[in-house]
């Protein structure tokens, strides 16, 4: 018989993986505590949250993150232009997770390791801007299998940095 384990008694290993995580746009707090649980979960280095008027700290985004919040990295800036062009500076190569016309599926793409790598997640309602599409080095896409053409934002985050964290780890 399997006993479920908890937090005091997993042996998982803590590893950090060279991807950094760029919110365009995402205002929700349930979607943003998400996002703090699941760069956690994934080794993420750090988020950038891009946009007007967004609060990052509040008391459903805390009860969402469970205090992921507190050691993951995050940054917030108004202008995702400006996040982007910085790291291409420091050498990141730049990844938006959208569809396009251009787009691939992320399970078809392959990363090049070790290159640093900055995944742009965009907002619930419209995705990833057309100035982040623009500064993008790569569009990839995750392929839908019924009739909506997109999911959460929180949860496609989660499934691209499931595909990004398992390519490194075999790398």
């Amino acid at each position: 018989m399997s006993e479920q384990l908890h937090h005091h008694n997993t042996s998982f290993n803590t590893k950090q993986f060279p991807i950094t995580l760029i919110c365009d746009r995402v205002n929700s707090p349930a979607n943003i505590g998400s996002i703090f649980r699941i760069a956690d979960s994934f080794g993420i280095e750090q988020i950038y949250f891009c946009g007007e008027d967004i609060s990052i700290i509040s008391k459903r985004m805390q009860r969402t993150a469970r205090s992921t919040h507190e050691f993951v990295p995050f940054t917030q800036s108004e202008d995702i232009t400006d996040v982007i062009n910085q790291l291409k500076k420091e050498q990141y190569f730049i990844i938006s997770l959208e569809i396009t016309t251009n787009s691939i599926p992320i399970s078809e793409y392959q990363l090049a390791s070790p290159k640093k790598v900055a995944l742009i997640i965009g907002e619930e309602s419209f995705g990833v801007s057309d100035e982040a599409l623009a500064l993008s080095d790569q569009n990839l896409h995750i392929n839908m299998y019924g009739k909506n053409s997109s999911m959460n934002v929180a949860t496609a985050t989660g499934v691209a940095l499931y595909e990004m964290t398992k390519q490194l780890s075999n790398t």
